[in-house]
């Protein structure tokens, strides 16, 4: 898809790759922060953090993965970023955040988190926040590839598959999709209006 090799390989990426990355990340993370502040803060900052990460899931997905210019070089990185993946929804390898995006950008948040309510804090904060981006990458990759086999398991893979096939206006949130109804882009369900 892209015509340097070097790139098109680094933007495939096997869905273990974030466990094997994030788990490990997340463990070490949640050791450090609870030999700072306890358990019982480590798991109220963690809930805090994963709830924040729904936000920035939900805001990325809207805004910046959906910005679309239409020529240039703005225009082929939003196709880079995001516009290969509704091209090719079905493609296994690019369902995932690459890590060259991916461990920079959440190691950016954790940095930001520590600077703004100090090293244990900002460390819990981050625990969530991580595990809330595994979760999402892991749904993101459910959803597409796996039959899901509950009910809400169901209507998370409709509500997805309603954003790549009728409507990329509405449905931003994978793993949150609460944010949805909060900003008002669920989409409908079939034979109702959109709200």
């Amino acid at each position: 898809m892209f015509r340097t090799p070097a790139v098109d390989r680094v933007t495939r990426v096997h869905p273990l790759v974030p466990v094997l990355i994030f788990v490990p990340a997340i463990v070490v993370v949640a050791l450090l922060a609870e030999h700072r502040v306890g358990v019982p803060a480590l798991l109220g900052l963690a809930v805090a953090g994963w709830a924040f990460w729904g936000l920035v899931e939900y805001w990325t997905h809207r805004v910046l993965f959906h910005i679309e210019p239409e020529e240039g070089f703005g225009a082929r990185l939003h196709w880079m970023v995001h516009g290969v993946h509704h091209d090719h929804p079905n493609d296994p390898l690019r369902l995932v955040m690459p890590p060259a995006v991916s461990v920079p950008g959440s190691a950016a948040f954790v940095a930001v988190f520590v600077l703004l309510v100090g090293l244990g804090s900002g460390l819990a904060i981050g625990v969530g926040f991580l595990l809330g981006y595994l979760v999402y990458d892991m749904t993101h990759h459910a959803l597409h590839h796996h039959t899901p086999r509950t009910a809400f398991g169901r209507r998370l893979r409709e509500k997805h598959m309603r954003h790549h096939f009728q409507d990329d206006t509405r449905g931003f949130g994978i793993s949150a999709p609460w944010w949805d109804l909060v900003f008002r882009t669920a989409p409908g369900r079939p034979g109702s209006r959109a709200r």
